[in-house]
């Protein structure tokens, strides 16, 4: 592997010398390959546009960060950012330099890429979504015009991926083949999901089950291979201690904390779509309405910008992992259930003084 990732390293150096002025669109495309956007921001949108797409949206969000998480454990992946400093590799030769930024210090393994793999898992969702509710035809066959929407909507889908990747490796937190390997991944789960029953009509007691499965399943994976004296949260410590600076470390980035945050939004999702709130208000006649959708989609998506705002305390780390549980369990709740029972209400409201 060391061949490998001296090879890759001068890709990584490649981008840093010579697409340095466009550091901000790829910080961007970071952010957009985040697993987290997906909760705050594609999520909220797909709900209300189509509530099978936002279900499996979330479904295949947390299934592909629960593989992402099995993966990097078996795999052991170094990131470019302390391998160049660790590595035999170079001996009496000069250690290629790669520069650090805030968004560099990932603390879990490297392989395959968590951003690269949400990416494609959800993009793929979102365009097969497109796709399938385009009916362009025409005496049986498709028509140029189908033909060209998905042409483009291809591109873009491809643009997007490249786009998140190169800023990974740009950044120096993957190299090449581990944003190779998450797009891939993230690909054949969402297609996986393609060829599943419709999870919108799951009950709460498969939520919590599957919530269960996917925690005692990585857990016990975990105490097992540390029994024989492997211990998975190597590469926290790596990361700790190569980062070029301490407080680019976050807690968040943990496996540990991934593994969280999506058990949190999975059985947020089960229990709003298991609601009363839920029931009443996007099961009713509002939930057609075009002003409805739209005062959810702008409400929903206001409201877990302010989200983002609160800062879960780090110095007690179990205290952390419950809290993040629980805000991403919240996002859920309140974009299904808070958010469109409220705006049902006051719909109601209004049409009631009106006649």
């Amino acid at each position: 592997m060391d061949l490998l990732y001296s090879q890759e390293v001068y890709v990584i150096q490649h981008l840093q010398a010579n697409y340095w002025g466009y550091q901000n669109f790829l910080n961007f495309m970071s952010a957009v390959g985040d697993p987290q956007y997906v909760f705050s921001v594609y999520f909220p949108l797909w709900f209300q546009l189509s509530q099978n797409v936002g279900t499996k949206m979330i479904w295949v969000a947390v299934i592909g960060d629960w593989f992402n998480l099995i993966f990097k454990w078996i795999l052991f992946g170094h990131r470019p950012y302390w391998w160049v400093q660790e590595t035999q590799y170079y001996s009496n030769l000069s250690v290629p330099q790669l520069e650090q930024f805030p968004i560099t210090c990932e603390t879990g393994p490297g392989s395959p890429s968590g951003h690269a793999m949400g990416s494609a898992s959800v993009w793929y969702v979102m365009i097969t979504a497109v796709l399938g509710n385009t009916r362009l035809q025409k005496e049986g066959k498709q028509c140029t015009a189908y033909w060209l929407v998905w042409s483009v909507l291809w591109i873009a889908f491809w643009v997007i991926q490249i786009s998140v990747c190169a800023s990974r490796i740009f950044v120096a937190t993957h190299f090449p083949h581990q944003v190779v390997l998450g797009v891939i991944g993230g690909i054949l789960v969402a297609e996986a999901f393609e060829h599943i029953p419709s999870t919108q009509a799951a009950k709460l007691k498969t939520y919590i089950q599957i919530n269960l499965f996917l925690l005692l399943f990585a857990l016990c994976f975990y105490l097992a291979l540390k029994l024989i004296n492997i211990d998975l949260l190597w590469s926290v410590r790596k990361a700790k201690k190569w980062c070029a600076n301490p407080e680019w470390i976050h807690l968040g980035t943990t496996p540990l904390a991934g593994l969280v945050r999506s058990l949190g939004a999975l059985f947020g999702l089960g229990l709003a779509i298991n609601s009363q709130m839920f029931i009443q208000s996007c099961k009713g006649k509002s939930a057609y309405k075009i002003c409805f959708k739209m005062m959810c989609i702008t409400t929903s998506l206001t409201t877990l910008q302010l989200f983002d705002l609160v800062k879960i305390p780090t110095h007690i780390e179990m205290l952390f992992y419950v809290l993040c549980f629980c805000k991403n369990a919240t996002i859920p709740l309140t974009v299904v259930a808070l958010i469109p029972y409220s705006v049902h209400l006051l719909m109601r409201s209004i049409e009631n003084k009106v006649n």
